[in-house]
């Protein structure tokens, strides 16, 4: 008996060494529960830093368009009098002997990557993390920043500046829906308005920038923005990425492989039935399915967006309203100093952008939010700020005295300012989460091809012709006033807020809860619509 029980109980010991190969279903159930139900780490980001980083990203990304607009850095070309004395150019349009058309050309050459660049990042979101995309395209950025600084040509510079549009595509596409997901239900518009308030503070700082580092050589102002920008590119590579609402994380698919290696029998079943097939021809296969699929994805969606009435209204008005600010942006301080004889118009002017810019938007985000987030709100003041905007602008070009002109026209910029936070809470609010990169690609690549692109070399165009800046100034600033009319033609559309609607790739609940915002969502799930008439 003494034996028996000795070798019985040999046994039991030998079992529990021996290594499980085959577990039940009690033990893969647990394997998958610690896969699945698994907390993620936290990030180190709060909302806080996350958008305190994109605003100064985007600040730099504005500083680098004023710069190139500022009479430090843009310069003057070559003057010749009647009596054959010659005034030597100076900045970027004297150094390569650039006319009013080449130059505004040059301001719009970075559009060009940027409209190219914006749906592909926007497509590649769903295939690459959102956040290491803004690493890549901030890297590119800076390179192609210090590319502009050692340019000996104007197609040298042009195709550099194509290079930063390339680079600055990535941020913009993205970075607002980020900003939308983890800003607080109450506050979204007004942190979407904080943001946002970085377009005219980097133009006026661009501007006081340019014309500072100008006066020494306009090829360090975009080494300085180089060197500024460099630990924010590095940034997107070295923290834990961020995941957007609607879309998938992939780590999801890493850990559907553990699972594969935690259940060897399945994995064996798996290779004996595809042992006829070629290994390279079923790879093959599959990334030619991927890419099928990416282009039928995005074709989706475009039809999906462009069928969208509210979006197509808000981005005609955005349009028109883009192409009197992109002018503005580029020509005003030059428009000033021949109108007005400012001696320090980079300076006035950057001081009146940036002032009544800041203001401007973040009160535009403060009312929207005050009266109510909606879509219908939003339309209803955008269209109130960009009449009486456009008003008091086209007023301000009609007066002799400068500080009547300054008076009114800080006015005027103060009102055109608001649109900023609403008009892009409409493009990420009027479409369902997974396809609002692709909303803010196609908004960006539209107000942009159609707007601010055409504005710089057409006004150029338009006062060589009349060779008058007042009126140039003044049918320029008329076009605001059909922005206006288009956004209030949406008031009276029917409209829904989209933003808690569920993806359409269906994203697994265990797959959601990894792709939740910084700032936890304590409100239930709302939709809100624009009355109809």
């Amino acid at each position: 008996m003494a034996k028996k029980e000795a070798k019985e109980e040999e046994k039991a010991a030998a079992s529990l060494e021996e290594p499980r190969t085959n577990p039940s279903v009690e033990d893969t159930g647990m394997v998958r529960n610690s896969l699945t139900l698994s907390p993620p780490k936290p990030s180190w980001f709060t909302p806080g830093r996350l958008l305190i980083i994109f605003c100064f990203i985007n600040l730099l990304n504005y500083v680098d368009r004023g710069a190139i607009a500022s009479n430090g850095v843009n310069g003057s070309p070559k003057n010749c009098s009647a009596n054959g004395t010659c005034t030597p150019g100076t900045g970027i349009q004297g150094d390569f002997d650039l006319n009013n058309f080449q130059d505004g050309v040059l301001s719009s050459a970075f559009m060009v990557g940027l409209l190219v660049a914006s749906p592909i990042f926007a497509s590649l979101a769903r295939s690459v993390n959102p956040f290491r995309l803004i690493g890549v395209g901030l890297t590119v950025w800076t390179l192609a920043v210090v590319g502009c600084g050692f340019s000996f040509s104007f197609w040298m510079i042009a195709i550099c500046r194509m290079f930063v549009g390339v680079g600055e595509a990535s941020f913009i596409s993205l970075a607002a829906p980020f900003i939308d997901d983890n800003a607080p239900v109450a506050k979204k518009t007004v942190w979407l308005g904080v943001f946002y308030m970085c377009l005219p503070s980097g133009y006026a700082i661009g501007y006081v920038y340019g014309g500072w580092v100008g006066h020494y050589n306009w090829r360090y102002a975009f080494w300085g923005e180089a060197i500024l920008m460099f630990p924010f590119a590095v940034l997107g590579f070295v923290m834990k990425p961020l995941q957007l609402k609607g879309f998938a994380p992939a780590e999801s698919k890493k850990a559907f492989t553990d699972i594969e290696i935690a259940f060897p029998e399945a994995q064996d079943r798996g290779e004996r039935d595809d042992k006829n097939l070629n290994k390279d021809s079923r790879s093959r296969f599959k990334a030619t399915s991927n890419n099928v699929n990416q282009f039928v994805r995005f074709f989706k969606d475009m039809k999906v967006l462009l069928s969208d009435k509210v979006f197509v209204v808000n981005v005609l008005g955005y349009i028109a309203y883009n192409f009197v600010i992109g002018a503005y942006s580029y020509w005003g301080p030059k428009a000033g100093k021949n109108i007005y004889n400012m001696n320090n118009a980079d300076m006035i002017f950057g001081g009146i952008t940036v002032v009544c810019g800041v203001l401007g938007t973040l009160a535009g985000g403060f009312v929207l939010d005050f009266i109510d987030s909606t879509i219908c709100n939003a339309f209803k003041l955008l269209s109130t700020a960009t009449f009486l905007g456009a008003a008091f602008c086209f007023g301000a070009f009609c007066l002799k005295s400068m500080y009547a002109f300054l008076a009114l026209f800080a006015v005027g910029e103060l009102l055109v300012f608001a649109t900023q936070g609403p008009v892009n809470f409409i493009c990420l609010h009027c479409v369902k989460p997974s396809i609002r990169p692709l909303s803010m690609a196609i908004s960006t690549v539209s107000i942009h091809i159609f707007g601010d692109v055409p504005s710089s070399p057409l006004v150029g165009v338009l006062q060589d012709q009349v060779n008058n800046w007042r009126e140039t100034a003044l049918i320029l600033t008329a076009i605001l006033f059909p922005a206006a009319a288009i956004w209030f033609i949406g008031i009276f559309l029917h409209s829904v807020d989209k933003f808690s609607e569920d993806n359409e790739d269906k994203v697994s609940r265990i797959e959601r809860s990894k792709t939740t915002p910084l700032l936890e969502d304590e409100n239930a799930e709302t939709t809100q619509a624009c009355a109809e008439p």
